[in-house]
């Protein structure tokens, strides 16, 4: 059989590929490559912990393929020389691949789609990602959905998911004289070992995310639409780093709701089937608006009054030590697992671009670098919304206070005292403004931060008034 490159990146996975499923299709012995090449990525290469995450993913994912027979080639970049030498080697007469959608990497991909069928190879690109392509959805108008809600009934009304493919159990092998890099000479994984503990939370790999979505539907499902903004329950699928680096399929995802689906579980399922959606409505924005990993959507906001840095507070925002307990929560969650559960997310995003008043820029990076599942359409949609600048109908006066966000969403203090140990033995009402008491504060908890880093009543009045110049 003729050869055929394919060419993994955010799909790491057998089972729903597009890409391997055409190489097979058209009868080609499929040569899996996955190409590391992060100076290709502009201004959002993988951060630290996405590095750590691919480490383990590409193991995995080689693991699967040499149990049916074939393996994982591993070549840095850059792509189009890493792909022209394999080429060479292999003979290959085609390359497939998995489209991806952010800015750095569109245009590349097309150059080297032109490049190679110019010298006659065939190459296909495929959608091994979305529902929705991103220029699917188009309003009457026939300009790009800024707003989710028309966006989703417009998406809902084409729902034509694919069917989910199951990978065969063999798969041809390769030469074996083909070399491939050594994963551990790329040295993803961080030296000083400060990913120990995402390792007990997290199981990358394809397995891992069929896992994920098993525990899910048997559990957290019914209940979704209340319990998924509750930190101190397992209310949501945590599927969201397997999504991100394609460890499964969407479609396969709503296919197994759909399979699970009950009158009684129905509402809970089209609620996360919804979550889906703004991941969709990410992608859309993404393209159509490309400059909005680094500028605001909004050109209300061009000459907004941020507030200047200061990096001690920054540092204590990002390390958790803000003195406001759920804020603190989140964070030490997050450097510990490279994880926030997102209405802690919207949170302590809040605190950051209203309370402190920093760009939300900032903060973005901060989660790019620390998060697991660091996506950088969800990542540049989610900073905006909170911050105001992005795609929503009514941004200005949504600010978060984060005591009676803890009270609502976290009632018995106990996603708090997990993550803020030292605030355990406080009694549950204070723990959530512990500074309110500043004498049991002392006492039980000497180490802890007596004030807030920004007054909270303070904060929201500064950040009203820096809105209402920005004018209507």
């Amino acid at each position: 059989m003729p050869n055929a490159l394919v060419w993994f990146r955010h799909d790491l996975r057998l089972d729903d590929n597009p890409a391997l499923r055409a190489a097979l299709d058209g009868g080609f012995t499929p040569i899996p490559v996955y190409v590391f090449a992060p100076e290709e990525e502009g201004e959002w290469p993988p951060g630290g912990a996405s590095r750590a995450w691919l480490h383990k993913s590409l193991a995995t994912l080689d693991a699967r393929l040499q149990a049916r027979g074939s393996r994982l080639l591993l070549r840095r970049g850059g792509s189009a020389a890493a792909l022209d030498a394999l080429i060479e080697q292999t003979g290959a007469e085609a390359v497939f691949w998995n489209r991806k959608y952010e800015p750095a990497t569109q245009p590349r991909d097309a150059a080297l789609k032109k490049a190679l069928r110019e010298r006659g190879l065939q190459v296909e690109s495929f959608n091994g990602s979305l529902l929705f392509e991103p220029w699917d959805l188009a309003t009457q108008q026939g300009n790009p959905y800024k707003v989710f809600t028309p966006f989703w009934r417009s998406a809902l009304a084409q729902w034509r998911a694919p069917s989910p493919w199951e990978a065969p159990d063999r798969l041809p092998s390769i030469d074996a004289a083909l070399q491939s890099d050594r994963l551990d000479d790329w040295r993803l994984l961080p030296d000083l070992g400060w990913d120990a503990g995402f390792w007990d939370a997290w199981t990358p790999g394809e397995a891992g995310a069929r896992e994920a979505l098993e525990v899910f539907v048997d559990g957290a499902l019914n209940g979704y639409r209340t319990d998924r903004d509750r930190p101190d329950r397992v209310g949501t699928s945590r599927v969201s780093p397997h999504l991100h680096f394609g460890e499964i399929a969407p479609w396969r995802i709503a296919a197994e709701l759909e399979r699970a689906r009950t009158a009684a579980n129905s509402a809970d399922m089209d609620g996360y089937i919804r979550e889906l959606g703004w991941r969709e409505f990410a992608y859309h924005l993404l393209h159509h608006f490309p400059q909005t990993t680094t500028q605001n959507l909004n050109p209300r906001f061009e000459h907004f009054d941020w507030a200047k840095v200061d990096p001690v507070a920054l540092e204590a925002w990002q390390r958790g030590r803000t003195g406001v307990p759920i804020i603190d929560a989140g964070l030490r969650e997050l450097w510990t697992t490279g994880y926030m559960h997102n209405r802690v997310r919207m949170i302590v995003a809040s605190y950051l671009t209203k309370h402190l008043r920093y760009h939300w820029l900032h903060g973005a990076r901060w989660f790019w670098d620390t998060l697991v599942d660091a996506d950088l359409a969800n990542n540049t949609l989610g900073w905006q919304w909170v911050a105001g600048t992005g795609a929503d109908a009514a941004p200005y006066f949504r600010v978060f206070n984060p005591v009676t966000q803890a009270e609502k969403f976290d009632p018995k203090g106990t996603y708090i005292a997990r993550w803020v140990p030292e605030l355990a033995d406080i009694p549950v009402p204070l723990r959530f403004a512990p500074w309110q008491k500043p004498d049991v504060l002392a006492k039980v908890a000497p180490e802890y931060p007596r004030h807030p880093i920004a007054d909270l009543a303070a904060g929201r009045d500064g950040a009203l008034a820096a809105y209402r110049k920005t004018g209507d």
